[in-house]
């Protein structure tokens, strides 16, 4: 029972003591019956005085508790009139005003992170205690390549990107260096935050693409420029000693072998200069000069150009087109130079009767479709790395071509096969 309860009970005990003692003393004398009107009167002025000291304080109390179960910080206490209670109330009002203002500094400061995490350059996975993706910044959605709304309440390993494959094999506390099949390097950390003394794992994504890439641009082409120097210089000087020999011998008899021999020499030394010069013009690809190009038109050619060796191949060429597609900014000579790259690259997968598919989809999208080899997982994450090859007398200078042309149209692109055998090299434009 409340204290307020107890206090209506105590008037009435008073009261009907009062009443008991008017009566007996209306019988006894006329004095005892005003002494007992005094009494009851005297009652009631000391109940109201104890009411307002000791009971309405408690209800005021009473009602702050009231306002702190409902967090409602912005309300006051009026003060009671009462030392005691005053002192309580104030008490109180001082405790409201820094709950009140504790609240809005960690309202600011959610406020402020969740506009930091959207911003970030680094992409922000939160996942729920049973490990289901509850929420992701733009920036990591940009790097899964999904929508929000089709993977929250998914996990990890659901969904489909090679970069959420990685992070679902990625354990707890750990920090690793990923590079994928579309060129990209990712450094992923899995770790976890405490929120209301549960333990939230959460995942960061830092894209280490463009100071790679820079790194990598700068030590192979100060190495192509240095090996490009020595040997152009040494074979521009061996095939001019080789010519000079050559002409001396061929005025004597029976040295028609010897300058066989030196011709040979003399060819095979422009054949280094020609190959080291292939490596040179990988460090000297041009800025793009962009126009309007319409893709389909643009695919159209490069299948023209590219059937007959396909046909030797006895590989079919076939286009998907899709009408809709609008006209794209780039630049026509070196787009068709990557198409023919992946087009080559292609048929030697297939080797032989095979099939190769050149789709656009709207908005701005080609993909290169193939039914060859295959690529396996541990090729994949090295496709775009500078002299890598996956055939036996490859350099690596092709997809590091396509790489560098791609990225200066600020294009998106992978090169992965896919569960139904199908490799597909898909481009897409911003």
């Amino acid at each position: 029972m409340r204290i307020k309860g107890f206090f209506y009970i105590l008037v009435f005990l008073l009261l009907a003591l009062g009443s008991v003692l008017l009566f007996l003393s209306s019988q006894l004398n006329t004095i005892f019956f005003y002494i007992g009107e005094g009494l009851i009167l005297f009652i009631l002025i000391y109940l109201t005085f104890f009411y307002r000291k000791i009971v309405k304080p408690l209800n005021t109390i009473g009602s702050g508790m009231e306002l702190l179960r409902e967090q409602d910080f912005s309300s006051r206490l009026s003060p009671v009139g009462q030392y005691e209670a005053d002192r309580v109330v104030n008490i109180f009002n001082r405790m409201m005003e820094q709950l009140k203002n504790e609240r809005l500094r960690l309202r600011e400061q959610n406020n402020f992170l969740d506009l930091l995490i959207k911003a970030s350059p680094m992409g922000v996975i939160i996942t729920s205690l049973d490990e289901d993706l509850s929420e992701l910044n733009p920036m990591a959605l940009k790097m899964l390549g999904v929508r929000l709304e089709d993977v929250q309440g998914k996990k990890m390993k659901e969904i489909d990107s090679p970069l959420a494959v990685e992070l679902a094999n990625l354990p707890k506390g750990e920090k690793v260096t990923v590079r994928l099949n579309d060129s990209n390097i990712y450094r992923c950390t899995h770790s976890s935050f405490i929120d209301r003394g549960f333990q939230h794992p959460f995942y960061l994504v830092e894209t280490l693409t463009d100071e790679v890439m820079k790194a990598e641009k700068k030590a192979y082409e100060k190495v192509i420029r240095m090996i490009a120097h020595e040997v152009n210089n040494t074979t521009a000087g061996i095939t001019s000693t080789l010519d000079t020999v050559e002409q001396a011998l061929s005025c004597e008899e029976g040295m028609e072998d010897i300058c066989d021999v030196m011709r040979v020499c003399t060819d095979r030394c422009f054949s280094m200069s020609r190959f080291i010069t292939r490596f040179a013009d990988v460090v000297k690809i041009p800025e793009p000069t962009l126009s309007s190009v319409n893709l389909n038109d643009l695919v159209f050619t490069c299948k023209r150009f590219m059937e007959g060796m396909c046909n030797d191949r006895r590989i079919t060429l076939r286009m998907e087109i899709d009408e809709s597609l609008k006209d794209v900014m780039l630049d026509a000579a070196l787009f068709e130079q990557v198409l023919v790259n992946i087009i080559k690259n292609a048929a030697e997968s297939i080797e032989a009767d095979g099939e190769i598919i050149v789709r656009t989809l709207a908005p701005a999208t080609v993909e290169v479709i193939d039914n060859g080899q295959g690529i396996s997982k541990e090729t994949e994450a090295k496709l775009f790395s500078p002299f890598f090859s996956t055939k036996p007398n490859g350099q690596g200078i092709g997809l590091i071509f396509i790489r560098e042309v791609l990225m200066r149209h600020g294009c998106t692109f992978s090169l992965r096969t896919y569960a139904d055998g199908l490799t597909r090299f898909r481009i897409t434009f911003p």
